[in-house]
């Protein structure tokens, strides 16, 4: 009995704090509309960073094989950190100035640019895989 109250009473609470918020937001944006400019720029330069970051390593698909086929792991190295540079040089550009940005923006950048590193050496290393299978 005590635990069917609680999740009504819980379910209660949740629906008005929801409903709260979504009114703060709509009223909040409706007064300030460049703070909602702002952020739909924002997640626009982010889908399109990590389009770039996802096609780049898919685009060059014939560089892994060739790359392997040096069978030298500075050749190989050379290759990841050229990756890592293009999206490095494709964020900063996407981002602008380099002023006003928060210590938030840049650790989401470190952790993007360390994702992304990752996923280069993933994409390469299954490209690698698959080439040699043929």
């Amino acid at each position: 009995m005590l635990e069917a109250i609680g999740k009504y009473v819980g379910a209660r609470v949740v629906t008005a704090l929801i409903c709260v918020a979504s009114a703060g937001g709509v009223i909040w944006f409706w007064k300030h509309p460049e703070h909602l400019e702002m952020i739909w720029q924002t997640l626009k330069f982010v889908v399109a960073w990590i389009g770039f970051v996802v096609v780049l390593p898919w685009a060059t698909f014939f560089v892994t094989p060739w790359v392997t086929s040096k069978d030298s792991n500075a050749a190989a190295a050379t290759m990841l950190i050229g990756y890592f540079l293009a999206d490095i040089i494709v964020a900063w550009w996407l981002m602008g100035t380099f002023q006003g940005h928060g210590a938030l923006t840049w650790v989401v950048l470190l952790l993007g640019f360390l994702s992304a590193g990752v996923y280069n050496f993933k994409v390469c290393e299954y490209v690698a895989d698959r080439a040699e299978e043929m």
